[in-house]
């Protein structure tokens, strides 16, 4: 395995909710963007490489009137899938049978849209515990969080589709490493799994002892 740049122990987090100035209501900014930003917040890192991963989120709230459907930024594949997978149209809310899979909290859900690694930190499954990391953050503020696996998300990125759909499997295990579980067509995680802690832990011990803190 290739040496890690710095001690990625000292990784910062930052969140970035992203809305016009006009937009005073609260109903004007939902669903709500977020970006997460991590970065080496030491000196001792070549300033090239302290820029680490970009995480791509959005929140939604489930017991909207307004439908979520008329929300651009959840992207194409929200309006197949969350619409006819994971909510009741009906009633505004989760499935039934997903609901029970659910902790009890506030009815909005996170959305994982991007993942992305800058190449020196790729290699080291600091992925999934970042991505861990960025989600339990949230997690006082919405039940779950989804991802739909895909190629067709890759294909963008990927030079062809053979290297899209190893794209889209490496993003599966990420994951599932991390908790998520998939019910249908999509990939979803309770933001109360013990298994987001576990994560972040195993990294830690993993360097704890290897970096001074």
């Amino acid at each position: 395995m290739k040496q890690l740049p710095a001690n990625p122990l000292s990784i910062n987090l930052t969140f970035e909710h992203e809305r016009l100035w006009w937009q005073t209501d609260d109903e004007d900014h939902m669903p709500e963007r977020w970006s997460v930003s991590a970065d080496v917040a030491v000196t001792r890192c070549a300033p090239k490489n302290r820029h680490v991963a970009d995480f791509s989120l959005v929140i939604a709230d489930l017991h909207r009137e307004r439908n979520l459907l008329d929300a651009p930024d959840l992207g194409d594949w929200a309006m197949e899938f969350i619409a006819e997978t994971l909510i009741d149209p009906a009633q505004g809310k989760l499935h039934p049978d997903l609901d029970d899979k659910i902790t009890p909290g506030v009815a909005r859900m996170v959305i994982v849209r991007h993942v992305v690694l800058t190449p020196p930190w790729q290699g080291h499954g600091l992925g999934g515990a970042l991505l861990a990391g960025a989600l339990r953050a949230l997690a006082p503020g919405a039940r779950l969080a989804v991802a739909r696996v895909s190629p067709l998300d890759f294909l963008s990125s990927s030079p062809d589709k053979i290297s899209a759909e190893l794209a889209s499997i490496r993003f599966g295990a990420l994951l599932e490493r991390i908790g998520f579980k998939q019910w249908r067509e999509v990939h979803f995680v309770d933001l109360q799994h013990p298994q987001l802690l576990d994560a972040r832990m195993e990294m830690f011990e993993q360097y704890e002892n290897i970096y001074e803190i």
